[in-house]
């Protein structure tokens, strides 16, 4: 019966973590994803400006997060902001000029695009690049 309880509360503590995380976003143009809380340990990749990240664990200044694809990595608190954003988590999605499928098609992106929210209506969401291109993609085709 112990082993039960034990599992129990490992899995409420894992559970609550999750539930706790903290949803932030890239605010410079790249940033170093390390693989610990210090600028002496290896970067493991980049991402660009507008890249969300749950946070669960923080350690100084350094914010430990995971991903869109579950990756995980630490990140200086400096490079985050609150705001709200996106990244596309389907192969080609099309960014539209408006809330609708019957909308023209202005440009498309491949998974793994980040923008920043603009508005919201219904299910569509208004995005823009860092690089300013601005459209409407629906909320299905994003993390």
């Amino acid at each position: 019966m112990k082993n039960y309880a034990w599992i129990t509360f490992c899995l409420l503590l894992v559970l609550v973590s999750v539930a706790s995380a903290e949803r932030l976003a890239v605010s410079v143009s790249i940033a170093n994803i390390r693989s610990g809380p210090g600028k002496n340990y290896d970067t493991l990749w980049a991402v660009e400006k507008y890249h969300p990240l749950n946070v669960f664990q923080k350690s100084g200044q350094w914010y430990h997060f995971s991903d869109f694809e579950g990756d995980k990595g630490w990140i200086h608190k400096a490079l985050l902001g609150k705001f709200p954003s996106v990244i596309t988590k389907k192969e080609k999605c099309n960014i539209r000029s408006g809330p609708s499928p019957r909308f023209e098609v202005l440009f498309e992106v491949e998974k793994g695009i980040p923008f920043k929210v603009l508005k919201r209506k219904g299910s569509w969401i208004h995005i823009q690049h860092a690089d300013g291109d601005k459209g409407w993609i629906h909320e299905a085709l994003v993390w």
